[in-house]
């Protein structure tokens, strides 16, 4: 299983211009899709009036309508709308550098433990004060995910490596994790900290405010800039790390720094919104149809498919059942298992 299925397919590829005009329209519809998905939530609020609070905040005009009601709107949907944009397109990154890197199209962060690291290592700050009040959410995180991913890569290596070696010690590693999530919870945590982080674990983007946005914000865009400028390396690991060496390619110092933005992007998003599967997964495939495997067009629109996708995913979780929630997690692996097959059955023939 390696990286011919990524790389075989033929969609349709295009020059500057054309990357250009995916990137024009992709941040038209996120932009649509941000402004509409501002628009739903249970509370009783017009168009007219969530636009009115949006543009008085612009310094434009001024709304005429209550605090609680403003508040609802600049508090609670915006800065939701947007930490699910990111979401979307820091997962659908970090999905597309994994692809790359392992040369396997079942690799993200969810399947190969990252995300279920990330969600011990947060949930041990929560629960169990670790560190005392020193270690942030965010940086519990990002020390789990990295004992997660290095037990992976360790144990994968210890079997003999290859790719299918990478996903089934990534299999190994997330029901490690996950495992020891539960007991933490189950032995630790009282009735209303494990209702909490049980929810917060399936994906819940519920208590996003504008801190969490700027710094997943932040985050995700640094990484994003840092892999856009090493597409030419991620393009030459397609044909094996030799090649890439043979090309001139520092193959040990590339994996490094991609490996280590990938698990703080991941670890930054899980502490804010928990563990959201298939995006990563699903995303990098589905872009990879519509632009090619040329990782200078592939990551840019993957992460723009990422936020579209994660936009629309959360209007859903909130107002299908309101004013109950489904968690985002949820909605996304029931998307996104079909999806999923269906780009499989797609790509069948390229094998």
């Amino acid at each position: 299983m390696g990286m011919g299925t990524l790389t075989q397919a033929r969609p349709r590829r295009g020059s500057g211009a054309a990357l250009a005009g995916y990137l024009l329209v992709g941040s038209i519809l996120l932009v649509m899709s941000i402004a509409i998905g501002i628009t739903f939530g249970p509370a009783d609020l017009s168009v007219r009036d969530v636009y009115a609070v949006v543009f008085e905040h612009l310094g434009i005009g001024q709304a005429r309508i209550s605090r609680i009601k403003e508040g609802i709107v600049w508090e609670l949907r915006l800065p939701r709308t947007l930490l699910a944009a990111v979401c979307g397109a820091g997962l659908a990154l970090c999905g597309t550098i994994m692809q790359s890197l392992l040369r396997n199209p079942l690799a993200d962060p969810f399947v190969l433990g990252i995300s279920s690291g990330a969600s011990t290592g947060a949930v041990a700050v929560v629960v169990l004060g670790l560190g005392a009040g020193a270690v942030s959410l965010s940086a519990g995180a990002f020390g789990g995910a990295l004992l997660s991913f290095t037990l992976v890569m360790l144990l994968a290596a210890g079997t003999g490596g290859g790719t299918s070696r990478v996903v089934l010690a990534g299999v190994a590693g997330t029901q490690l994790f996950s495992a020891l999530t539960s007991f933490i919870v189950i032995s630790s945590a009282d009735a209303e900290q494990t209702r909490g982080v049980l929810f917060w674990l399936l994906g819940s983007l519920s208590g996003t405010d504008w801190t969490d946005v700027l710094v997943c914000g932040s985050v995700t865009l640094t990484g994003l800039a840092v892999c856009w400028t090493q597409a030419s390396a991620l393009d030459a690991f397609a044909f094996g790390e030799s090649a890439a060496a043979s090309l001139g390619i520092s193959v040990r110092w590339v994996r490094i720094v991609l490996f280590g933005i990938t698990a703080l992007v991941t670890a930054v998003l899980v502490s804010a919104a928990g563990a959201i599967g298939f995006v990563g997964l699903v995303l990098p495939h589905a872009a990879r149809l519509l632009v090619g495997p040329g990782h200078r067009r592939l990551v840019p629109v993957a992460a723009l498919a990422g936020a579209i996708f994660l936009v629309w995913v959360d209007a859903v979780a909130r107002t299908v059942f309101a004013p109950a929630e489904i968690p985002i997690g949820v909605v996304t692996a029931l998307i996104g298992v079909p999806a999923f097959a269906l780009i499989m059955f797609r790509m069948r023939g390229t094998r």
